[in-house]
């Protein structure tokens, strides 16, 4: 591959576009990582289950009006995407309270539905463990403006709402969801990155013994080839599952 390399993660790859240098290509990986990257597997095939679910959603959102990076999926691992500044925030809304939110607030039930839904700012830093930022903490950072702050915050929920709606019509919860930011050429912030099974908690039946996301690789105490070969058939399902959101598009 001559692609030039723009930067690579623990789960993809970015390279520049070879024809249009406003575009980007984003190459999924078929690693899977957890505690900062401190765990790492490869599970083969799931690179194309990821980008076949993260097509599925932006096509979803693109649909419901929301402003995106993606323009099209070059093939199953690989998409093309608008080349964005990326904003080193994690954007996280919180539906249902479970998993590091319950450890921040023990008092909480888990279960306990959050309406309307808790919105979140971690800075994106695996050194200090991606620490969580208040809108005014993130301002005075210069990470971004206050009315980024409060057009990140908006746009994460009205993305929440989108997805929320589309896994109940499939009898599944969603509980939280990570997403994250890029200014484009026109400095315009838009849903940028991935959005995958990496990227939520969802419950099949409400029911937290039934997740299908990555959730249930960070609970493996110890990782041998039949676990990682369940997690990939829960990935392939959710791929499975978001083809269907694009029946009758």
């Amino acid at each position: 591959m001559n692609d030039l390399l723009l930067a690579e993660g623990k789960t993809k790859r970015i390279y520049a576009h070879p024809a249009d240098p406003a575009l980007a290509i984003i190459e999924h990986k078929d690693t899977i990582s957890a505690g900062d990257g401190a765990r790492r597997h490869v599970i083969a095939g799931k690179a194309a289950l990821s980008g076949r679910t993260t097509a599925n959603v932006f096509v979803l959102l693109g649909n419901a009006g929301i402003a995106t990076h993606y323009v099209a999926a070059e093939t199953a691992e690989r998409m093309v995407v608008q080349r964005c500044h990326m904003i080193p925030l994690e954007v996280v809304t919180r539906r249902i309270a479970t998993g590091s939110y319950l450890r921040r607030f023990p008092a909480t039930a888990e279960g306990t539905r959050f309406e309307p839904p808790i919105i979140e700012f971690f800075l994106k830093d695996d050194a200090r463990h991606d620490p969580l930022l208040t809108p005014a903490e993130i301002v005075s950072q210069q990470v971004a403006t206050a009315a980024e702050v409060a057009h990140m915050a908006a746009e994460a929920q009205r993305v929440f709402v989108v997805l929320e709606a589309a896994w109940a019509a499939q009898d599944v919860t969603l509980c939280d969801l990570k997403i994250e930011f890029g200014r484009d050429s026109h400095d315009t912030l838009i849903v940028a990155d991935v959005i995958d099974n990496d990227s939520w908690r969802i419950w099949p039946g409400g029911d937290k013994r039934n997740m299908l996301d990555k959730q249930i690789y960070r609970n493996l105490a110890h990782v041998t080839a039949d676990d990682l070969d369940a997690v990939r058939r829960r990935y392939a399902l959710v791929a499975d599952l978001t083809d269907h959101w694009r029946e009758g598009l």
